[in-house]
């Protein structure tokens, strides 16, 4: 019965919103979105207190300006996610444009697949899912939600262009075999994870812990690290999904160290995207939770 009270709403909303008007089902849930926000001041502290770490020189009025922008991008993903099975191969330039695509070929053109460095940056969820419309389907890293059937529902919803998902349990034999095919693999490297999963690297001039799971495999595959992420562009009014140039392996022979260099490249390059995106990244996401031992908690509220 929890699971149908859970899985009613969220399915109806994904109906309603699909079935609006693009531009009316953005303006929407960007609304209900900020409005939501707005009810929650623990997210709007630790939205505020991530900016002020990265961005110490900021006034209030350009933090105040960056929150109000993510929250609504928030909301705009939400309607583009709830429209997903509208868009078409033919279709898809409306909403999406590539830009740097060159850089993707380059990698996958090395023969030893792709892992697709990415975060909750923009649109993420559109972002993959355009580009298997444009014909190079990925697999993605997913826990499976406790609400089965809201898992199913969601899940449908992503793999409807021909992706498909690498569940937690059977990741690093599935991601192995993917990439001995050239596959390509997605991979969300930008959030906090435990010692036992990551490495403290810098990130915004703070260490955070972060994935080492990428760098080894990378370095055990070969694959190419190609970063991609979608963002909003005001100018044309669509989402650019941008692809970086494939990012070179450090190689010393000492396993660890080199694992450590590379996920501090990697971080380096997500922060450095944020950067030029501030106000399309979930600051709302304790990144700095985990600490090194014996140094103290950051967020205290």
């Amino acid at each position: 019965m929890k699971e149908w009270f859970e899985y009613a709403p969220v399915w109806l909303i994904l109906k309603i919103l699909g079935a609006l008007p693009r531009r009316v089902a953005r303006g929407f849930a960007a609304t209900v979105t900020s409005l939501l926000f707005s009810l929650q001041p623990k997210l709007q502290k630790t939205a505020e207190f991530n900016m002020r770490l990265a961005f110490p020189d900021w006034a209030d009025a350009q933090r105040k300006d960056a929150t109000r922008k993510m929250v609504r991008n928030l909301g705009w993903m939400g309607a583009e996610f709830a429209r997903l099975p509208r868009l078409t191969k033919e279709n898809i330039e409306d909403v999406v444009i590539l830009e740097g695509h060159e850089n993707f070929l380059e990698g996958q053109r090395r023969g030893k697949g792709v892992l697709y460095l990415t975060g909750h940056i923009g649109a993420w969820e559109l972002s993959s899912f355009a580009h298997a419309l444009y014909g190079y389907p990925l697999h993605y890293m997913a826990r499976p939600l406790d609400n089965k059937r809201l898992d199913t529902l969601v899940n449908q919803y992503r793999c409807s262009s021909g992706n498909r998902p690498i569940f937690k349990n059977e990741s690093a034999r599935v991601m192995l075999r993917i990439l001995k095919d050239s596959g390509t693999v997605g991979i969300l490297a930008d959030q906090n994870t435990l010692p036992a999963e990551g490495a403290f690297v810098d990130f915004f001039g703070k260490v955070a812990c972060t994935t080492t799971g990428l760098a080894r495999v990378a370095l055990h595959t070969g694959a190419a690290v190609v970063p991609g992420y979608a963002y909003w562009d005001e100018t044309v009014q669509k989402y650019r999904l941008r692809f970086e140039p494939p990012v070179e392996l450090i190689r010393t022979g000492d396993t660890e160290r080199d694992v450590f260099e590379n996920t501090r490249r990697f971080a380096k390059v997500i922060e450095e995207i944020i950067r030029r995106h501030p106000d399309q990244w979930i600051w709302v996401h304790k990144r700095w939770k985990t600490r090194p031992k014996g140094e103290p908690a950051l967020y205290d509220f």
